[in-house]
């Protein structure tokens, strides 16, 4: 026999999402960050393929922080680039510019992206990435 209570309790938790370059890559800027800032209100933590362009990175950010004050219960979101790049030669920096250029995106990257008020702080180093989530 459920407890009356329980039905009037709503439970708080988070789902992570996985995001291919290939679901947003036609999406113009604004598209993209409207649907990372929907998929963090209904606490997801993003998995997303590739990187978003610096420009967009700074929107996002800029975006969020103003909703800090607007959106009940948003504490804005914590997001970290993981990036091949960083390990790679001068020659096999300019080789991949190229390919992202052509390609429309840094698919050799990996973007993650949640809410602050389930992620508390991206750890991350060349060799692993830690999340750490609040309690």
């Amino acid at each position: 026999m459920a407890n009356k209570n329980s039905k009037n309790k709503k439970i708080k938790g988070f789902s992570i999402r996985f995001i291919p370059y290939s679901e947003i890559k036609h999406l113009g800027s604004t598209e993209r960050i409207r649907k990372i800032l929907n998929l963090a209100f209904e606490n997801y933590i993003l998995i997303l393929q590739g990187r978003l362009r610096p420009e967009e990175e700074t929107r996002l950010i800029e975006d969020t922080m103003a909703m800090i004050d607007h959106v009940k219960n948003f504490k804005g979101i914590e997001l970290a680039v993981i990036s091949s790049e960083e390990r790679l030669s001068v020659l096999d920096k300019f080789k991949n510019r190229l390919v992202m250029s052509l390609s429309g995106g840094d698919l050799g990257a990996i973007t993650i992206i949640g809410p602050a008020s389930i992620v508390k702080e991206i750890k991350r180093d060349p060799k692993k990435i830690e999340l750490m989530l609040n309690k």
